[in-house]
């Protein structure tokens, strides 16, 4: 099922041709030390890759969902779109990429294409995304649509994150 498609990119369900990349995302230490992020287990790979095939439109807007991320023209995933419920029942956007695409806007483009799909296709209101502090790529992609609403340390991670969230009306009003 193909979420999105802009210019250069194309936002899908994942397809069983999709397990490599998608393992490398969440095992990659150079990916999950922006996160962070503890390295995935062969069977954690296997049991989120499985729980996010074949995903419904429907599934965006009330459970966590790990989409493909693709270059226009190229089959191998580059990165995955998340759409994600946080631990108070809010949307949050996510995404990672493999490193090899880091610095070529397409966390900027993702970013801005799932807002634009949180709040025009699913009619949430509001929109949250955290970011390690230290992810400065991403901390400059979040500081270009969203508002800054908290800074705090992440226990758990042991990290600095940052909270940022956007309001459906507010998006309506400036973009």
């Amino acid at each position: 099922m193909k979420i999105f498609e802009r210019e250069r990119l194309v936002i899908k369900s994942l397809e069983s041709v999709d397990k490599r990349y998608f393992a490398e995302l969440f095992t990659d230490p150079k990916i999950l030390e922006l996160i962070p992020q503890k390295a995935f287990t062969e069977n954690q790979v296997i049991e989120r890759f499985h729980k996010n095939l074949n995903l419904k439109v429907s599934d965006l807007s009330n459970q966590k969902c790990d989409c493909g991320i693709f270059e226009k023209g190229n089959a191998a995933m580059i990165g995955l779109a998340l759409f994600l419920i946080n631990e108070h029942g809010e949307q949050e956007l996510g995404y990672r990429f493999r490193s090899e695409y880091w610095g070529k806007g397409y966390g900027t483009e993702t970013t801005k294409e799932m807002l634009e799909y949180y709040f025009q296709h699913l009619r949430v209101n509001k929109v949250i995304a955290d970011v390690n502090l230290v992810n400065t790529g991403s901390v400059k992609i979040l500081d270009k649509f969203m508002k800054l609403v908290s800074e705090y340390y992440n226990e758990n991670d042991n990290c600095t994150d940052r909270r940022y969230e956007l309001e459906r009306k507010n998006w309506l009003e400036n973009f």
